[in-house]
């Protein structure tokens, strides 16, 4: 078996969640978050588009997690995604938190929205 280290840009990898936190480095923060390789800050949900399209030039997938269960996420925010050639995956926050942790370890371009289980 080969083992190679990970290393991450500014981008923090999920390292676990609860019910209404997540873990991030170590830390418990409440409430939904944004990660991308500018780092973590808080998120105001579905209706705070701004943290995510700033992001448009820097990520090739963004994955939003709409809590325990998958949800659609509102058109006016998935159209305005699309327009700025953001590619969106939506999932329920758990699959969200594994599959950005995967593909931001193999270096990709990913960015997280999610909301707390």
């Amino acid at each position: 078996m080969r083992l190679n280290e990970i290393t991450y840009t500014d981008a923090q990898p999920v390292d676990g969640y609860g019910p209404g936190f997540f873990r991030i480095g170590g830390q418990a923060i409440d409430g939904p978050l944004f990660l991308s390789a500018r780092g973590t800050r808080a998120w105001g949900g579905f209706e705070d588009p701004a943290p995510l399209m700033e992001m448009a030039s820097e990520i090739d997938v963004l994955f939003v997690g709409t809590g325990a269960e998958i949800a659609h996420l509102p058109r006016a925010l998935r159209e305005e995604l699309e327009a700025a050639g953001i590619g969106v995956e939506v999932m329920s926050s758990p699959s969200a938190c594994r599959t950005y942790n995967v593909l931001l370890s193999e270096g990709r371009r990913v960015a997280l929205a999610v909301l707390p289980v």
